[in-house]
């Protein structure tokens, strides 16, 4: 951070002694765009091919660019079902952006969301505190609610109980062509880590959440999925595919070791201008 303080303190005292607050934005944005560029660079001397699709629409960083291409990649872009447990108010997610596309599916999560939207066989939201004692009966509401009985592309982010939730799922045939889940990156192949099942988990904003990358890969590898890409803005996501389409996938590497990325979450940035919620309602009505 010296280089931040250093520039915060030249244009302070020169252009902007008497004005901290343009003064502040000023810096704001020259960190944003030296943090942008640090972002590409990764993203371009990456090993895995596939992150350099990374592009931010409505997913926390880049994990948008790399759905697309998965999917470009299995010929599945144009329509499917999606399912997403933990959306917060639905403004930012992994799965919006194929809602934006005219996909079907359902979201789980247990905040009132921020969006306007109606329910129908197109999207259906359930609001519910997901354990395992319901996690089957509410992906069996969500898909009676759209009318259909097959999810291809699902994701997790509940800061805590998310690999139990999927072993249940995996273990009761529920198999989407794609799985996006959050996994620990504090804890670096091969380390091996779960946290304990707790019905009543709450996030706490530190490192007790959720599995190492190990962890969940022993937990796909079992049920025919393979990792295919760990994105590279934050270290926060991995991409499972089903193994009938690795094929598609030969460039990318086949050692963990070389699809894992360490926790990047400081290099968060700006993405282009304020997201309005009439956007995003735009889908939904």
């Amino acid at each position: 951070m010296g280089i931040f303080n250093k520039i915060k303190n030249i244009v302070t005292l020169k252009k902007y002694r008497n004005k901290p607050s343009k003064a502040e934005k000023h810096i704001k944005d020259i960190r944003e765009m030296i943090l942008s560029y640090q972002v590409k660079s990764l993203q371009k001397s990456h090993k895995n091919p596939l992150n350099a699709y990374g592009q931010k629409c409505f997913s926390q960083t880049d994990e948008d660019g790399i759905t697309i291409e998965i999917l470009k990649r299995i010929n599945s872009i144009n329509k499917g079902v999606f399912a997403e447990f933990g959306v917060g108010r639905g403004t930012e997610n992994n799965t919006l952006i194929l809602k934006a596309q005219g996909w079907n599916g359902f979201w789980v999560g247990n905040e009132k969301l921020a969006i306007s939207y109606k329910e129908s066989e197109g999207f259906y939201y359930i609001k519910d505190y997901i354990t395992l004692d319901n996690i089957i009966a509410l992906v069996q509401k969500g898909l009676k609610s759209i009318n259909k009985d097959k999810v291809d592309v699902a994701s997790f982010d509940l800061d805590g109980n998310d690999y139990y939730l999927i072993e249940t799922l995996l273990k009761n045939n529920f198999k989407p062509k794609l799985f996006i889940v959050e996994y620990n990156a504090k804890f670096p192949p091969p380390i091996k880590w779960i946290m304990e099942y707790n019905k009543s988990h709450i996030w706490e904003k530190d490192d007790y959440f959720g599995a190492s990358l190990s962890s969940f890969n022993d937990l796909f590898e079992r049920n025919e999925y393979k990792l295919i890409c760990c994105n590279s803005h934050t270290g926060a996501n991995a991409f499972f595919i089903k193994k009938e389409f690795l094929y598609l996938f030969n460039d990318v590497p086949k050692n963990i070791e070389d699809l894992y990325v360490e926790p990047r979450y400081l290099l968060h940035t700006n993405f282009g201008h304020t997201q309005s919620l009439k956007t995003i309602n735009q889908f939904f009505n």
